[in-house]
């Protein structure tokens, strides 16, 4: 197969997409959750998707997964509508829903269940990505012997595993520390650059949507639809001290603070911000 052939393979394209659900608050009526969608992921490329809560952007991964297959508007893979889940699409989702009873390179493993592998094809692609993830001499620990974040290494692992066209990333540092979230994002913008595979990543934080992504996505809600696209012009490794990173990541956050309701800001004090204490400018989930 050619690189021009595999680079068509692994482009997204979604198009018109709308979806609805019953609403269970009315007789009979029904809820638009999305409203004509229209999204073109190129190859090889990290596209975020950010939002707050309620816009409907965990929805758009899960038709795109293949998880429901009643919306209108088409979704190609390829240029190829798709058709359910399939080993083509792989998904890290915010929980990194570890198996307890398997180790951590059987859990890794659980991503080769229906693959077209010999068990020596399997047990060297689970090597390589036990290295990939920065886990090499954990592959036979339980999951509760290792952290919420090597777990979730685990579960990036699971999901490229299987050589998947697409990678799609549901919140997946949201259960995680500062430090430690930090960290993995990081990893992951080091493993996309190394495999150069398609990602998809929905998150609600504004700043890791601008640290990984090429482009980010804003939506909005009510019904869910895309307000713009901003394109992230940005070098790697990225800094996020950088004054261009500030800039792009306070743009897009502006779109959240002109159309949501937001509490009114009193200023710090003297001594600057509690311990703990959030800036303003970074909250989005409210």
């Amino acid at each position: 197969m050619s690189n021009a052939t595999i680079t068509a393979s692994n482009e997204l394209d979604i198009r018109a997409l709308g979806k609805r659900y019953a609403n269970t608050q009315s007789d009979g009526g029904e809820l638009q959750v999305l409203d004509h969608i229209d999204l073109h992921v190129p190859a090889g490329s990290f596209v975020s998707i950010v939002g707050a809560s309620g816009c409907g952007k965990s929805t758009l991964l899960r038709l795109v997964l293949g998880l429901d297959d009643q919306y209108e508007g088409q979704i190609l893979l390829g240029g190829q509508p798709i058709s359910g889940t399939g080993r083509e699409r792989g998904i890290v989702f915010q929980d990194h829903r570890l198996f307890p009873w398997l180790t951590v390179a059987q859990n890794i493993a659980v991503g080769l269940r229906n693959a077209p592998y010999s068990a020596k094809e399997k047990a060297e692609l689970v090597a390589e990505h036990v290295a990939l993830v920065g886990l090499g001499g954990f592959e036979r620990s339980w999951p509760h012997e290792i952290s919420g974040g090597m777990a979730q290494r685990v579960a990036i692992a699971r999901g490229l595993v299987n050589r998947p066209r697409v990678l799609l990333l549901d919140e997946p540092f949201g259960a995680l520390d500062a430090l430690t979230r930090s960290r993995l994002q990081n990893e992951l913008q080091r493993i996309w650059q190394k495999e150069q595979i398609t990602m998809l990543l929905v998150t609600h934080d504004v700043e890791e949507a601008v640290f990984l992504g090429n482009r980010v996505v804003v939506m909005q809600p009510s019904p869910g639809r895309i307000r713009r696209i901003v394109d992230v012009d940005l070098p790697h490794p990225r800094n996020r001290s950088d004054p261009a990173f500030i800039r792009l990541r306070d743009d897009v956050l502006s779109d959240f603070l002109d159309t949501e309701p937001h509490p009114r800001v009193t200023p710090p004090p003297r001594g600057g911000l509690p311990i703990g204490a959030v800036p303003q400018r970074l909250q989005l989930a409210w």
